[in-house]
């Protein structure tokens, strides 16, 4: 059984900062990327931010110079780094894992975390 376990949103004010973080566990023999993806009521589900294993990054238009992703291998843990916080990044912020659980068929597994809340006020 494979978790992600994310902590770290919350209530800030704009112009604020949070860092969220997102831990992967269980049996899983690699992590090919990891990556936050955010949906804000009424509106379908985007990716914000993701890392590949090379480091490779890929950022929302949106979130551009306002966050950072970051990974720690050796925890299966990505980070996201979020300044200059504004109310439209109020969303459900959920953490995502490309993983191959066995090499024996090499095939890849979207999982998700449980989500977490991001409440920018003006």
């Amino acid at each position: 059984q494979v978790q992600l376990v994310e902590s770290g949103g919350g209530l800030v004010q704009a112009g604020g900062s949070l860092r969220l973080s997102c831990a992967a566990s269980g049996s899983i023999f690699s992590i090919n990327a990891m990556g936050w993806y955010r949906q804000a009521p009424g509106k379908q589900r985007e990716l914000v931010a993701a890392m590949a294993n090379g480091g490779s990054t890929n950022y929302a238009d949106s979130v551009k110079g306002r966050v950072t992703i970051s990974r720690d291998n050796a925890k299966n843990t990505v980070y996201l780094q979020m300044n200059s916080l504004k109310p439209e990044d109020t969303a459900v912020y959920y953490c995502n894992a490309r993983l191959m659980l066995t090499p024996l068929t090499g095939v890849l597994f979207d999982v998700w975390g449980q989500g977490t809340q991001v409440t920018v006020s003006s």
